[in-house]
């Protein structure tokens, strides 16, 4: 059992804003190494101001927080926005924003029909206590009710399933895109990565489901852990398998380390890949990107498996400039890697 006096103690007075609002919240039960506490949101639909994903131009999270526990997640640092700087309190404080059904009511008469609304940004909208909370739900109720906007929804979980009748709803008078996270086929590494999410084995299956109910589904290859998951053969087996589970696009992304993931994630590395630890230490650094010629490279890696297998570019991404697909080696995208991995 948690100790809710360790995870949540009293605050004081001179809190504001969203660290005041997490401070307000009540307890709604617990699990494993895990709390759940209420928010009183202001708001559910935030305006995206970022020159890296210029096109979207909303976003929702129905919570704050997530379960799944991914050793790369870069959305740690929300948290530190209530005043809770320890990563690890990211998977173990969970916080569910009330009322969001009829915030975004409110909220949706702000948007333009051109607008990009993604759904899933900095937690997942179908972690576990979805299934208790139905936040998401609610949210996808009220875009059953609209028509003409465009929007996205990013998952690792199967849980989207029970949302069929809804997204086929929606689907029908809106642009809708659903996008499953697979970040490796291998079952192992999948649970060392992201430990409470559902095996990659079930979310190809919700795949197939959503694409046999004839919802635009794809797959989401990411993030590409150098070393580790970026290599032409790891693509390749995503892309056939995305390919064999009728998945209407593929798209990948190299990992990148913002300062509030990046010690949980280097924990993760020299226990699990002691071997890379020096390289990812030279690599990233101060730095939460790679260099831009490992991004090029990567880029046009997956550009070719996408080619290949008859897959399409993910939803949103359609504008970006077509480049001369090339097939780097392994040692051409790490070197580093490379030579530590043919030393082993």
């Amino acid at each position: 059992m948690v100790e809710t006096d360790t995870l949540f103690p009293i605050l004081g007075q001179g809190l504001a804003g969203i660290a005041r609002l997490a401070a307000e919240g009540e307890q709604a039960g617990e699990g494993h190494l895990v709390e759940f506490r209420t928010m009183p949101a202001r708001s559910v639909l935030n305006r995206v101001d970022s020159k890296r994903v210029q096109w979207m131009t909303w976003s929702i999270n129905p919570y704050r927080g997530c379960e799944f526990g991914c050793r790369y997640c870069y959305a740690r640092y929300t948290h530190e926005f209530m005043d809770k700087p320890d990563p690890e309190l990211f998977e173990r404080e969970i916080y569910i924003k009330q009322n969001a059904e009829w915030l975004l009511r409110q909220e949706l008469k702000q948007v333009r029909p051109d607008e990009y609304i993604a759904l899933g940004t900095a937690t997942d909208p179908y972690q576990p206590i979805e299934r208790k909370a139905q936040v998401t739900r609610s949210l996808l109720e009220v875009f059953a009710e609209q028509e003409g906007l465009r929007l996205g929804i990013v998952t690792k979980s199967t849980l989207v399933e029970r949302d069929i009748d809804l997204l086929t709803r929606i689907a029908g008078r809106n642009r809708l895109s659903v996008a499953l996270t697979i970040t490796t086929p291998d079952a192992e590494l999948a649970r060392l990565l992201e430990p409470r999410a559902p095996r990659p084995d079930l979310r190809f299956r919700t795949v197939e489901r959503l694409r046999a109910a004839g919802l635009k589904t794809g797959i989401l290859c990411s993030p590409l852990m150098p070393g580790i998951t970026d290599t032409p053969r790891a693509l390749e087996a995503m892309a056939r398998r995305g390919k064999k589970a009728g998945a209407s696009f593929f798209a990948s992304q190299p990992l990148f380390l913002k300062p509030c993931s990046k010690p949980v994630f280097m924990r993760f590395i020299r226990e699990h890949f002691p071997e890379l630890e020096k390289v990812y230490v030279s690599r990233y650094g101060e730095k939460a990107f790679v260099s831009k010629a490992y991004q090029e490279r990567v880029s046009a890696l997956v550009r070719a498996v996408v080619r290949k297998h008859g897959l399409e570019q993910r939803f949103g991404d359609e504008a970006l400039p077509e480049k001369k697909p090339v097939w780097p080696v392994q040692a051409e995208l790490w070197p580093e890697a490379a030579k530590l991995a043919r030393t082993a």
